[in-house]
């Protein structure tokens, strides 16, 4: 694969997310630049997009996106400057790396446009939810080696501080699945699973932002509850769960180490903990990682 890329430095426990520190990489010169397609221009694409030129891993004029819709192309154009078209075959056609970022009702069409014009060469990366790899392979008969990844990305990535998980079928060598790692690494954090666990990696990263929002509305209302105007409430709240969350992180200590040392004995916070108990919160919480899970499964058994 020709693509430049660079990963994050690793600090030994977690990686750290403190001003500068995330955002440094190990650039890996290449011999060539690679050439990017993207089929679907939207904000998964976009995100992608505007991380690959953020981190300088691909020039605007080796990236070229398809969509049907001309405002998506519009966006992507007017923003980037990137080469955008209608057809799905221009933007496969040569590609180093193509990025299936279409829904997954429409991804067996799509496949079926491009399955003869692929070349060999070519890495294929889906962000289409619960459509298998298995599903993705048997459309490309064109193509006598077929390399595909499976990605999970979540919606924080579009202000690159997002987490995804990619999984690839057995037919990629440990070079393209760093590439495709490099990727996603470029709008934040990569763990690397097999497929059979993305359906749980759907329930937590990918599910988990909207358990979170809940989380902050939540926080903030009971602020309101107790006198906080709203705009303080909010930001009080959404500023207590970022902190909270890259602290996690940074320390590489067990949540429940980070919550005894806030909930001091006989204390307002212990308080809080117990009425929280009172209405099962945390095995809510796991009640609905476990029901995103069961359905993202039942929407790939649809796509078999």
């Amino acid at each position: 694969m020709q693509l430049l890329y660079r990963t994050r430095r690793s600090p030994g426990k977690l990686t750290k997310l403190q001003g500068s520190e995330r955002r440094q990489y190990n650039r890996r010169m290449l011999q060539h630049t690679a050439r990017v397609g993207f089929i679907g221009a939207g904000n998964m694409a976009e995100s992608l997009i505007a991380g690959l030129l953020h981190a300088k891993l691909v020039l605007p004029s080796h990236l070229i996106a398809s969509d049907i819709d001309p405002a998506a192309r519009d966006v992507i154009s007017g923003k980037y400057h990137v080469a955008t078209t209608a057809k799905n075959a221009e933007a496969a056609d040569e590609a180093d790396l193509l990025v299936l970022a279409v829904e997954p009702q429409v991804l067996d069409q799509v496949l079926n446009e491009i399955a003869d014009i692929l070349p060999d060469k070519t890495l294929i990366v889906s962000v289409a939810a619960g459509y298998p790899i298995a599903r993705i392979a048997r459309h490309l008969r064109g193509m006598k080696r077929k390399k595909i990844v499976r990605a999970m990305p979540n919606t924080p990535s579009a202000i690159r501080e997002g987490v995804t998980a990619i999984a690839g079928d057995e037919e990629v060598p440990g070079d393209e699945l760093a590439t495709a790692r490099s990727l996603f690494e470029t709008i934040g954090h990569v763990v690397v699973v097999p497929e059979r666990l993305l359906d749980a990696v759907t329930g937590l990263s990918g599910s988990g932002p909207a358990y979170v929002y809940i989380l902050i509305e939540a926080l903030a209302d009971g602020g309101v509850k107790m006198g906080l105007p709203r705009q303080t409430a909010q930001l009080l709240a959404a500023q207590t769960v970022a902190g909270a969350a890259r602290l996690v992180l940074s320390s590489g200590e067990h949540p429940a180490l980070l919550k005894d040392r806030v909930a001091s004995p006989g204390g307002t916070t212990i308080a809080g903990i117990h009425a929280l108990e009172l209405g099962q919160f945390r095995a809510t919480v796991t009640s609905a990682v476990e029901a995103a899970t069961t359905r993202s499964a039942e929407l790939g058994l649809e796509h078999q």
